[in-house]
Protein backbone atom coordinates (compact mmCIF):
# COMPACT_ATOMS: atom_id res chain seq x y z
CA UNK A 1 0.00 0.00 0.00
CA UNK A 2 1.02 3.59 -0.47
CA UNK A 3 -0.57 5.84 1.26
CA UNK A 4 0.98 9.22 -0.43
CA UNK A 5 0.11 8.10 -4.00
CA UNK A 6 -3.23 9.99 -4.08
CA UNK A 7 -2.03 12.77 -2.70
CA UNK A 8 1.38 12.50 -4.77
CA UNK A 9 -0.65 12.04 -7.98
CA UNK A 10 -2.92 15.00 -7.27
CA UNK A 11 -0.12 17.02 -6.84
CA UNK A 12 1.78 15.99 -9.67
CA UNK A 13 -1.30 17.11 -11.73
CA UNK A 14 -1.63 20.32 -10.72
CA UNK A 15 1.61 21.15 -10.84
CA UNK A 16 1.29 19.79 -14.72
CA UNK A 17 -1.54 22.04 -14.63
CA UNK A 18 0.32 24.97 -13.57
CA UNK A 19 3.35 24.21 -15.99
CA UNK A 20 0.89 24.12 -19.64
CA UNK A 21 -0.92 27.41 -17.91
CA UNK A 22 2.85 29.11 -17.58
CA UNK A 23 3.51 28.39 -21.44
CA UNK A 24 2.39 30.32 -24.11
CA UNK A 25 0.87 27.69 -25.56
CA UNK A 26 -1.71 26.54 -22.98
CA UNK A 27 -2.63 30.12 -21.37
CA UNK A 28 -3.14 33.44 -22.89
CA UNK A 29 -3.37 36.24 -21.50
CA UNK A 30 -6.00 38.52 -23.33
CA UNK A 31 -6.16 42.26 -23.23
CA UNK A 32 -9.79 42.16 -24.15
CA UNK A 33 -12.10 44.27 -22.92
CA UNK A 34 -15.32 42.07 -22.66
CA UNK A 35 -17.41 44.65 -20.59
CA UNK A 36 -19.98 47.09 -22.65
CA UNK A 37 -20.39 49.05 -20.04
CA UNK A 38 -16.84 49.87 -19.96
CA UNK A 39 -16.36 50.72 -23.49
CA UNK A 40 -19.22 53.18 -23.26
CA UNK A 41 -17.67 54.64 -20.41
CA UNK A 42 -14.61 55.34 -21.74
CA UNK A 43 -15.75 56.59 -25.11
CA UNK A 44 -17.61 59.34 -23.04
CA UNK A 45 -14.30 60.09 -21.00
CA UNK A 46 -12.88 60.20 -24.43
CA UNK A 47 -15.11 62.77 -25.63
CA UNK A 48 -14.78 64.53 -22.57
CA UNK A 49 -11.47 64.86 -21.53
CA UNK A 50 -9.35 64.66 -25.44
CA UNK A 51 -9.32 67.18 -28.00
CA UNK A 52 -11.23 66.03 -31.12
CA UNK A 53 -8.20 66.72 -33.23
CA UNK A 54 -6.54 63.47 -31.02
CA UNK A 55 -8.89 61.07 -32.87
CA UNK A 56 -7.33 62.56 -36.43
CA UNK A 57 -4.43 60.32 -38.09
CA UNK A 58 -3.07 64.18 -39.56
CA UNK A 59 -2.57 65.30 -35.94
CA UNK A 60 -0.34 62.41 -35.13
CA UNK A 61 1.76 62.62 -38.03
CA UNK A 62 1.97 66.28 -37.77
CA UNK A 63 3.24 66.13 -34.43
CA UNK A 64 5.52 63.28 -34.94
CA UNK A 65 7.32 65.60 -37.80
CA UNK A 66 7.21 68.77 -36.17
CA UNK A 67 9.19 67.19 -33.21
CA UNK A 68 11.10 65.37 -36.12
CA UNK A 69 11.85 68.91 -37.32
CA UNK A 70 13.02 70.30 -33.96
CA UNK A 71 15.33 67.57 -33.81
CA UNK A 72 17.10 67.70 -36.54
CA UNK A 73 17.56 71.77 -36.32
CA UNK A 74 18.91 71.26 -32.70
CA UNK A 75 22.59 71.94 -32.44
CA UNK A 76 24.85 70.52 -30.01
CA UNK A 77 26.61 73.15 -27.67
CA UNK A 78 30.51 72.75 -27.24
CA UNK A 79 32.58 75.92 -25.33
CA UNK A 80 32.73 75.82 -21.37
CA UNK A 81 29.83 75.95 -19.08
CA UNK A 82 30.53 78.77 -16.98
CA UNK A 83 28.15 77.85 -14.86
CA UNK A 84 26.61 74.46 -13.83
CA UNK A 85 22.97 73.82 -12.00
CA UNK A 86 22.86 70.18 -10.84
CA UNK A 87 19.32 69.34 -9.62
CA UNK A 88 18.19 65.86 -7.77
CA UNK A 89 14.35 64.68 -7.86
CA UNK A 90 15.44 62.47 -4.90
CA UNK A 91 13.37 59.42 -5.60
CA UNK A 92 12.06 60.88 -8.45
CA UNK A 93 11.19 57.58 -10.67
CA UNK A 94 10.30 57.60 -14.14
CA UNK A 95 6.44 56.48 -12.78
CA UNK A 96 7.05 59.61 -10.43
CA UNK A 97 7.45 61.61 -13.05
CA UNK A 98 4.98 60.29 -15.67
CA UNK A 99 2.33 60.59 -12.52
CA UNK A 100 3.71 64.17 -11.50
CA UNK A 101 2.58 65.63 -14.64
CA UNK A 102 -0.75 64.00 -15.29
CA UNK A 103 -1.18 65.55 -11.35
CA UNK A 104 0.02 68.67 -12.19
CA UNK A 105 -2.02 69.12 -15.68
CA UNK A 106 -5.22 67.61 -14.23
CA UNK A 107 -4.60 70.75 -10.65
CA UNK A 108 -4.42 72.99 -13.76
CA UNK A 109 -7.64 71.45 -15.48
CA UNK A 110 -5.89 71.11 -18.32
CA UNK A 111 -8.10 68.26 -20.59
CA UNK A 112 -5.01 65.63 -21.66
CA UNK A 113 -3.46 66.14 -19.13
CA UNK A 114 -1.00 62.90 -20.31
CA UNK A 115 0.83 65.13 -22.76
CA UNK A 116 1.72 67.59 -19.72
CA UNK A 117 5.55 68.13 -19.78
CA UNK A 118 7.68 69.23 -16.62
CA UNK A 119 10.18 71.73 -17.59
CA UNK A 120 12.94 69.57 -17.78
CA UNK A 121 11.68 67.41 -19.98
CA UNK A 122 11.30 69.93 -22.59
CA UNK A 123 15.47 69.83 -22.95
CA UNK A 124 16.88 68.31 -25.29
CA UNK A 125 18.88 65.50 -24.22
CA UNK A 126 18.18 62.97 -22.01
CA UNK A 127 19.42 59.42 -21.00
CA UNK A 128 19.47 56.84 -17.90
CA UNK A 129 21.86 55.92 -15.37
CA UNK A 130 21.87 53.00 -13.13
CA UNK A 131 22.14 53.38 -9.74
CA UNK A 132 22.92 50.57 -8.05
CA UNK A 133 26.24 50.50 -4.86
CA UNK A 134 28.74 48.79 -4.81
CA UNK A 135 27.49 46.52 -2.28
CA UNK A 136 23.64 46.46 -2.87
CA UNK A 137 21.66 46.19 -6.08
CA UNK A 138 18.97 48.69 -4.61
CA UNK A 139 21.16 52.52 -3.84
CA UNK A 140 20.39 54.88 -0.63
CA UNK A 141 20.45 58.38 -0.63
CA UNK A 142 24.17 58.37 0.85
CA UNK A 143 26.37 55.60 -1.79
CA UNK A 144 23.93 57.88 -4.92
CA UNK A 145 25.11 60.73 -3.57
CA UNK A 146 28.68 59.95 -3.55
CA UNK A 147 28.34 58.75 -7.40
CA UNK A 148 27.00 61.57 -8.85
CA UNK A 149 28.96 64.46 -6.85
CA UNK A 150 32.38 62.70 -6.30
CA UNK A 151 32.45 60.10 -9.44
CA UNK A 152 32.99 57.15 -7.23
CA UNK A 153 30.67 54.68 -6.84
CA UNK A 154 31.02 53.43 -2.19
CA UNK A 155 28.47 51.08 -0.33
CA UNK A 156 25.20 51.44 0.65
CA UNK A 157 25.15 54.33 4.29
CA UNK A 158 28.48 55.88 3.38
CA UNK A 159 28.93 59.31 1.66
CA UNK A 160 32.15 60.68 0.31
CA UNK A 161 34.13 57.90 0.57
CA UNK A 162 35.05 54.36 -1.70
CA UNK A 163 34.13 50.34 -1.46
CA UNK A 164 37.02 50.10 0.52
CA UNK A 165 35.09 51.73 3.20
CA UNK A 166 32.34 49.47 4.76
CA UNK A 167 29.22 50.58 7.21
CA UNK A 168 30.73 52.42 10.21
CA UNK A 169 33.99 51.73 9.78
CA UNK A 170 35.08 55.20 10.51
CA UNK A 171 38.66 53.98 10.24
CA UNK A 172 38.48 53.23 7.01
CA UNK A 173 36.81 56.32 5.98
CA UNK A 174 39.68 58.53 7.97
CA UNK A 175 41.94 56.74 5.40
CA UNK A 176 42.52 59.79 2.71
CA UNK A 177 43.23 57.14 0.20
CA UNK A 178 39.94 56.03 0.18
CA UNK A 179 38.25 59.50 0.35
CA UNK A 180 36.51 60.72 -2.95
CA UNK A 181 36.74 64.56 -3.70
CA UNK A 182 33.46 66.11 -4.36
CA UNK A 183 32.90 67.79 -7.16
CA UNK A 184 32.16 70.82 -5.21
CA UNK A 185 35.78 71.17 -4.44
CA UNK A 186 36.64 71.09 -8.28
CA UNK A 187 34.91 73.73 -8.19
CA UNK A 188 36.20 75.58 -5.65
CA UNK A 189 39.44 75.02 -7.06
CA UNK A 190 38.64 76.09 -10.30
CA UNK A 191 37.50 79.30 -8.82
CA UNK A 192 34.15 78.91 -9.10
CA UNK A 193 31.55 79.89 -6.44
CA UNK A 194 29.57 76.83 -4.93
CA UNK A 195 26.11 76.54 -3.25
CA UNK A 196 24.25 73.35 -1.85
CA UNK A 197 20.42 73.48 -1.72
CA UNK A 198 17.97 71.18 -0.10
CA UNK A 199 14.48 71.05 1.95
CA UNK A 200 15.76 68.19 3.85
CA UNK A 201 18.19 68.37 6.69
CA UNK A 202 21.36 69.94 4.64
CA UNK A 203 23.20 67.28 6.81
CA UNK A 204 21.23 64.48 5.51
CA UNK A 205 22.50 62.59 3.24
CA UNK A 206 22.27 63.98 -0.28
CA UNK A 207 23.80 67.25 0.26
CA UNK A 208 26.42 65.74 2.56
CA UNK A 209 27.25 64.17 -0.76
CA UNK A 210 28.69 67.25 -1.35
CA UNK A 211 30.97 67.74 1.27
CA UNK A 212 31.64 64.89 3.69
CA UNK A 213 33.49 62.22 4.11
CA UNK A 214 31.31 59.72 6.54
CA UNK A 215 31.07 55.41 7.28
CA UNK A 216 27.54 56.05 8.42
CA UNK A 217 24.60 58.64 7.15
CA UNK A 218 22.81 59.18 9.87
CA UNK A 219 26.20 60.41 12.15
CA UNK A 220 24.91 64.28 11.53
CA UNK A 221 25.94 65.20 14.61
CA UNK A 222 27.84 64.41 17.91
CA UNK A 223 24.64 62.87 19.56
CA UNK A 224 23.91 60.63 16.43
CA UNK A 225 27.17 58.82 16.92
CA UNK A 226 26.45 58.88 20.58
CA UNK A 227 23.81 56.88 20.36
CA UNK A 228 24.60 55.04 17.33
CA UNK A 229 24.57 51.27 19.10
CA UNK A 230 27.15 50.03 16.64
CA UNK A 231 29.19 52.71 16.29
CA UNK A 232 33.02 52.48 17.80
CA UNK A 233 33.75 54.18 20.36
CA UNK A 234 36.68 55.74 18.18
CA UNK A 235 33.81 56.89 16.43
CA UNK A 236 33.15 59.67 18.64
CA UNK A 237 36.18 61.25 17.95
CA UNK A 238 35.65 61.73 14.67
CA UNK A 239 33.88 65.01 12.74
CA UNK A 240 30.09 64.11 12.54
CA UNK A 241 28.93 65.63 9.19
CA UNK A 242 27.72 69.61 10.74
CA UNK A 243 31.15 69.52 12.02
CA UNK A 244 32.62 68.58 8.40
CA UNK A 245 29.96 71.40 6.76
CA UNK A 246 31.54 74.05 9.39
CA UNK A 247 35.29 72.81 9.76
CA UNK A 248 36.46 71.57 6.75
CA UNK A 249 37.64 72.73 3.22
CA UNK A 250 34.94 72.32 1.36
CA UNK A 251 32.09 72.55 3.05
CA UNK A 252 33.15 76.28 4.84
CA UNK A 253 34.37 77.65 1.52
CA UNK A 254 30.70 77.01 -0.20
CA UNK A 255 28.67 80.39 -0.51
CA UNK A 256 25.24 79.34 -0.15
CA UNK A 257 24.12 76.39 1.98
CA UNK A 258 20.16 76.46 2.32
CA UNK A 259 17.81 73.64 3.83
CA UNK A 260 16.25 72.64 6.93
CA UNK A 261 18.30 70.98 10.09
CA UNK A 262 18.56 73.70 12.30
CA UNK A 263 19.40 71.30 15.72
CA UNK A 264 22.34 69.58 14.07
CA UNK A 265 23.96 72.90 15.20
CA UNK A 266 23.62 74.04 18.14
CA UNK A 267 23.55 72.57 21.93
CA UNK A 268 21.00 70.55 22.99
CA UNK A 269 20.73 72.62 26.21
CA UNK A 270 19.36 75.26 24.14
CA UNK A 271 16.70 76.00 22.22
CA UNK A 272 15.90 77.72 18.47
CA UNK A 273 13.63 80.21 17.29
CA UNK A 274 11.02 77.83 17.37
CA UNK A 275 11.27 76.39 20.62
CA UNK A 276 12.79 72.99 19.49
CA UNK A 277 16.04 71.91 21.54
CA UNK A 278 19.24 71.58 19.54
CA UNK A 279 20.50 68.01 19.32
CA UNK A 280 24.85 68.75 19.98
CA UNK A 281 25.69 67.08 23.06
CA UNK A 282 29.81 68.99 22.96
CA UNK A 283 28.29 72.08 23.42
CA UNK A 284 29.37 73.95 20.31
CA UNK A 285 27.64 76.45 18.85
CA UNK A 286 28.47 75.84 14.69
CA UNK A 287 25.97 78.41 13.29
CA UNK A 288 27.71 81.09 15.72
CA UNK A 289 31.65 79.43 14.32
CA UNK A 290 30.50 79.70 10.52
CA UNK A 291 29.71 83.72 11.18
CA UNK A 292 32.91 83.50 12.65
CA UNK A 293 34.92 82.00 9.88
CA UNK A 294 37.97 83.70 8.33
CA UNK A 295 37.20 83.97 4.56
CA UNK A 296 38.76 86.46 2.54
CA UNK A 297 39.06 90.28 3.42
CA UNK A 298 35.86 92.13 2.84
CA UNK A 299 33.75 88.99 2.55
CA UNK A 300 30.24 89.76 4.19
CA UNK A 301 28.17 86.23 5.47
CA UNK A 302 24.61 86.34 6.35
CA UNK A 303 22.55 83.50 8.54
CA UNK A 304 18.72 83.35 7.64
CA UNK A 305 16.09 81.24 9.50
CA UNK A 306 12.76 81.89 7.38
CA UNK A 307 11.29 82.99 4.55
CA UNK A 308 11.04 87.06 5.46
CA UNK A 309 14.45 86.98 6.41
CA UNK A 310 15.76 85.41 3.22
CA UNK A 311 13.29 87.46 0.92
CA UNK A 312 15.17 90.68 2.76
CA UNK A 313 18.82 89.70 2.16
CA UNK A 314 20.77 91.90 -0.02
CA UNK A 315 22.11 88.87 -2.27
CA UNK A 316 23.80 91.49 -4.48
CA UNK A 317 25.97 92.50 -1.30
CA UNK A 318 26.26 88.95 0.28
CA UNK A 319 28.80 86.59 -0.38
CA UNK A 320 28.05 83.60 2.18
CA UNK A 321 24.48 82.57 2.76
CA UNK A 322 23.31 80.21 5.62
CA UNK A 323 19.72 79.44 5.70
CA UNK A 324 18.22 76.77 8.34
CA UNK A 325 14.45 77.41 7.89
CA UNK A 326 13.33 74.46 9.86
CA UNK A 327 14.63 72.10 13.18
CA UNK A 328 14.87 68.94 11.52
CA UNK A 329 13.53 68.40 7.46
CA UNK A 330 11.24 71.50 6.17
CA UNK A 331 7.81 70.57 5.13
CA UNK A 332 5.82 69.74 2.68
CA UNK A 333 5.07 71.74 -0.16
CA UNK A 334 1.43 71.37 0.53
CA UNK A 335 1.45 71.14 4.15
CA UNK A 336 4.06 74.25 4.72
CA UNK A 337 3.56 77.27 6.44
CA UNK A 338 4.64 79.67 3.58
CA UNK A 339 4.59 82.65 5.84
CA UNK A 340 7.85 80.78 7.54
CA UNK A 341 9.68 78.45 5.15
CA UNK A 342 10.17 79.84 1.74
CA UNK A 343 9.62 77.11 -1.44
CA UNK A 344 12.83 75.45 -3.21
CA UNK A 345 11.80 77.41 -5.85
CA UNK A 346 12.45 80.87 -3.78
CA UNK A 347 15.94 78.92 -2.59
CA UNK A 348 17.10 78.53 -5.86
CA UNK A 349 16.36 81.99 -6.71
CA UNK A 350 18.56 83.59 -4.20
CA UNK A 351 21.12 81.26 -4.41
CA UNK A 352 21.58 82.43 -7.90
CA UNK A 353 21.39 85.55 -7.38
CA UNK A 354 24.45 85.25 -4.77
CA UNK A 355 26.53 82.97 -6.90
CA UNK A 356 25.76 85.16 -9.76
CA UNK A 357 28.73 87.72 -8.21
CA UNK A 358 31.68 85.56 -9.55
CA UNK A 359 33.61 86.11 -12.61
CA UNK A 360 34.46 82.71 -12.64
CA UNK A 361 30.79 81.00 -13.02
CA UNK A 362 29.35 79.19 -10.05
CA UNK A 363 28.32 75.43 -9.17
CA UNK A 364 24.82 74.85 -7.70
CA UNK A 365 23.07 71.78 -6.36
CA UNK A 366 19.57 71.78 -5.53
CA UNK A 367 17.47 68.97 -4.14
CA UNK A 368 13.95 68.46 -3.64
CA UNK A 369 14.36 65.25 -1.15
CA UNK A 370 10.35 65.67 -0.23
CA UNK A 371 9.34 63.37 -3.11
CA UNK A 372 11.46 60.31 -1.62
CA UNK A 373 10.28 61.55 1.97
CA UNK A 374 6.91 61.05 0.74
CA UNK A 375 7.19 58.15 -1.22
CA UNK A 376 8.89 56.11 2.33
CA UNK A 377 5.41 57.02 3.66
CA UNK A 378 2.88 55.73 0.94
CA UNK A 379 1.79 59.31 0.38
CA UNK A 380 1.73 59.39 -3.07
CA UNK A 381 0.01 62.86 -3.61
CA UNK A 382 2.43 64.76 -1.82
CA UNK A 383 5.49 63.15 -3.73
CA UNK A 384 3.96 64.21 -7.11
CA UNK A 385 3.39 67.52 -5.96
CA UNK A 386 6.98 68.05 -4.79
CA UNK A 387 8.19 66.43 -8.40
CA UNK A 388 6.42 69.31 -9.59
CA UNK A 389 7.31 72.02 -7.50
CA UNK A 390 11.45 70.76 -8.76
CA UNK A 391 10.21 71.42 -11.97
CA UNK A 392 9.05 74.69 -11.13
CA UNK A 393 12.48 75.30 -9.33
CA UNK A 394 14.11 74.33 -12.40
CA UNK A 395 12.10 76.45 -15.09
CA UNK A 396 13.17 79.09 -12.50
CA UNK A 397 16.67 78.21 -13.08
CA UNK A 398 16.28 78.28 -16.57
CA UNK A 399 14.89 81.89 -16.98
CA UNK A 400 17.51 83.03 -15.15
CA UNK A 401 20.31 82.14 -16.31
CA UNK A 402 21.23 80.96 -20.42
CA UNK A 403 21.82 77.85 -22.10
CA UNK A 404 24.65 79.82 -24.15
CA UNK A 405 26.90 79.67 -20.82
CA UNK A 406 24.98 77.15 -18.08
CA UNK A 407 24.87 74.09 -17.71
CA UNK A 408 21.71 72.49 -16.15
CA UNK A 409 21.53 68.28 -15.14
CA UNK A 410 18.15 67.44 -13.53
CA UNK A 411 18.33 63.59 -12.63
CA UNK A 412 17.29 61.07 -9.53
CA UNK A 413 19.48 59.36 -7.14
CA UNK A 414 17.18 56.21 -6.79
CA UNK A 415 13.57 55.17 -7.71
CA UNK A 416 11.02 54.32 -5.88
CA UNK A 417 8.67 51.29 -5.59
CA UNK A 418 5.20 53.19 -6.83
CA UNK A 419 3.47 52.01 -9.86
CA UNK A 420 1.03 53.72 -12.31
CA UNK A 421 -0.98 50.66 -13.24
CA UNK A 422 -4.32 49.51 -14.68
CA UNK A 423 -6.27 50.65 -17.73
CA UNK A 424 -7.69 53.89 -16.90
CA UNK A 425 -9.34 55.84 -19.16
CA UNK A 426 -7.99 59.15 -20.37
CA UNK A 427 -8.38 61.77 -18.15
CA UNK A 428 -9.33 59.72 -14.98
CA UNK A 429 -8.28 61.04 -11.90
CA UNK A 430 -4.57 60.17 -11.21
CA UNK A 431 -5.34 59.97 -7.77
CA UNK A 432 -8.34 57.82 -8.27
CA UNK A 433 -9.20 54.33 -8.20
CA UNK A 434 -11.16 53.78 -11.88
CA UNK A 435 -10.81 50.58 -12.73
CA UNK A 436 -12.74 47.39 -11.23
CA UNK A 437 -10.63 44.17 -10.57
CA UNK A 438 -13.07 41.43 -11.54
CA UNK A 439 -12.20 38.58 -9.41
CA UNK A 440 -13.69 40.76 -6.29
CA UNK A 441 -15.49 43.27 -7.82
CA UNK A 442 -13.65 45.83 -5.98
CA UNK A 443 -11.64 49.54 -7.61
CA UNK A 444 -7.92 49.36 -7.44
CA UNK A 445 -6.01 52.55 -7.18
CA UNK A 446 -3.82 53.65 -9.99
CA UNK A 447 -1.24 54.28 -7.90
CA UNK A 448 0.12 51.90 -5.72
CA UNK A 449 2.92 50.43 -3.95
CA UNK A 450 5.02 47.87 -3.77
CA UNK A 451 5.21 48.36 -0.39
CA UNK A 452 5.26 49.85 2.88
CA UNK A 453 3.13 51.15 5.89
CA UNK A 454 -0.13 51.27 4.08
CA UNK A 455 -0.38 47.68 3.80
CA UNK A 456 -3.74 46.33 3.91
CA UNK A 457 -6.16 43.11 3.27
CA UNK A 458 -7.60 43.37 0.17
CA UNK A 459 -10.57 46.26 0.96
CA UNK A 460 -13.44 48.44 -0.82
CA UNK A 461 -11.77 51.58 -1.12
CA UNK A 462 -14.66 53.19 -2.47
CA UNK A 463 -14.78 55.56 0.46
CA UNK A 464 -11.39 56.41 0.95
CA UNK A 465 -10.30 59.93 0.69
CA UNK A 466 -7.59 59.68 -2.16
CA UNK A 467 -7.13 63.50 -2.86
CA UNK A 468 -6.41 64.17 1.50
CA UNK A 469 -2.54 65.34 0.62
CA UNK A 470 -1.80 62.29 3.74
CA UNK A 471 -3.77 59.49 2.05
CA UNK A 472 -1.38 56.38 1.77
CA UNK A 473 -1.99 54.40 -1.11
CA UNK A 474 -2.25 50.76 -1.12
CA UNK A 475 0.95 48.77 -0.95
CA UNK A 476 1.19 44.95 -1.57
CA UNK A 477 4.04 44.39 1.40
CA UNK A 478 3.90 45.46 4.72
CA UNK A 479 6.73 47.69 5.71
CA UNK A 480 7.37 50.27 8.74
CA UNK A 481 9.08 52.67 5.72
CA UNK A 482 8.40 52.18 1.60
CA UNK A 483 11.74 50.99 0.05
CA UNK A 484 13.51 52.33 -2.85
CA UNK A 485 13.08 50.95 -6.37
CA UNK A 486 16.78 49.56 -8.56
CA UNK A 487 15.65 50.85 -11.72
CA UNK A 488 17.29 53.40 -13.57
CA UNK A 489 16.24 57.14 -13.34
CA UNK A 490 16.15 59.81 -15.95
CA UNK A 491 19.03 62.85 -16.73
CA UNK A 492 17.86 65.66 -18.66
CA UNK A 493 20.50 68.19 -19.73
CA UNK A 494 20.75 71.83 -21.21
CA UNK A 495 23.32 73.86 -22.28
CA UNK A 496 26.88 73.51 -23.32
CA UNK A 497 27.61 69.45 -23.60
CA UNK A 498 24.35 68.97 -22.65
CA UNK A 499 24.83 65.92 -25.45
CA UNK A 500 27.41 63.90 -22.82
CA UNK A 501 24.45 62.85 -21.01
CA UNK A 502 22.91 60.82 -23.78
CA UNK A 503 22.68 57.34 -23.38
CA UNK A 504 22.92 54.51 -20.61
CA UNK A 505 25.72 54.88 -18.25
CA UNK A 506 26.92 54.29 -14.31
CA UNK A 507 25.60 56.90 -12.03
CA UNK A 508 28.99 57.82 -11.39
CA UNK A 509 29.46 58.95 -14.84
CA UNK A 510 27.52 62.23 -14.12
CA UNK A 511 30.25 64.53 -12.29
CA UNK A 512 32.65 63.64 -14.98
CA UNK A 513 30.62 64.62 -17.76
CA UNK A 514 29.93 67.76 -15.87
CA UNK A 515 33.51 68.14 -14.68
CA UNK A 516 34.69 68.34 -18.69
CA UNK A 517 31.73 70.73 -19.55
CA UNK A 518 32.57 72.90 -17.12
CA UNK A 519 36.54 72.63 -16.82
CA UNK A 520 36.58 71.86 -13.51
CA UNK A 521 37.96 69.04 -11.88
CA UNK A 522 39.45 65.92 -13.82
CA UNK A 523 37.83 66.58 -17.02
CA UNK A 524 39.55 69.74 -17.10
CA UNK A 525 42.38 67.60 -18.32
CA UNK A 526 41.07 65.90 -20.71
CA UNK A 527 41.65 67.11 -24.18
CA UNK A 528 39.16 69.16 -25.67
CA UNK A 529 37.57 68.42 -28.88
CA UNK A 530 35.71 70.36 -30.45
CA UNK A 531 35.86 74.00 -31.55
CA UNK A 532 33.70 76.74 -29.01
CA UNK A 533 31.56 78.18 -31.37
CA UNK A 534 28.91 76.12 -32.69
CA UNK A 535 28.42 78.37 -35.52
CA UNK A 536 32.00 77.47 -35.98
CA UNK A 537 31.17 73.47 -36.28
CA UNK A 538 28.40 74.77 -38.89
CA UNK A 539 30.29 76.54 -41.33
CA UNK A 540 33.17 73.41 -41.11
CA UNK A 541 30.17 70.71 -41.63
CA UNK A 542 29.37 72.89 -44.53
CA UNK A 543 32.64 73.47 -46.18
CA UNK A 544 33.49 69.60 -45.99
CA UNK A 545 29.81 68.90 -47.69
CA UNK A 546 30.81 71.98 -50.58
CA UNK A 547 34.37 70.03 -50.93
CA UNK A 548 32.77 66.20 -51.38
CA UNK A 549 30.21 67.24 -53.58
CA UNK A 550 33.06 69.08 -55.58
CA UNK A 551 35.25 65.48 -55.43
CA UNK A 552 32.00 63.98 -56.80
CA UNK A 553 31.20 66.23 -59.39
CA UNK A 554 35.09 65.31 -60.54
CA UNK A 555 34.71 62.03 -60.35
CA UNK A 556 31.74 62.12 -62.85
CA UNK A 557 32.73 63.90 -65.76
Amino acid sequence: MRPYGVPCAFALSIATALLLGATTDGFEIRHTDNNAEHIAARRRASNENISPDENNKQFWYDAGNNLLRKKLNSERQYGVAKNVIFFIGDGMSIATLASARIYMGQKQNNTGSEKEMLSFEKFPFTGLSKTYCVDSQVADSACSATAYLTGVKGNIETIGVSGAVSNRDCLASNEPANQAVSSMRWAQRAGKRTGVVSNMRVTHATPAGAYANVAQRNWECDDDVFIDELADKSCTTQPDIARQLIERETGQNLNVVMGGGRAKFFPNTEKDQQNFNGQRRDGRDLIKEWLNINRTSGASSAYVTDRSQLKSVNTSETDYLLGLFASSHMSYNLLANKSQEPTLVEMTEAAIEVLSKGDAGYYLFVEGGLIDWAHHSNMAQLALDEAVMLSKAVGRAAELTSREDTLIVVTSDHSHTMTINGYPHRGSDILGHPMIALPDQMPYSTLSYANGPSYKARYNLSNDKTDDPQYEFPSMVNLTWETHGGDDVAVFASGPWAHLFVGNYEQNYIPHAISYAAQMGPGAELERKHVADSSSVKILVSSSLAVFTALVALLLR
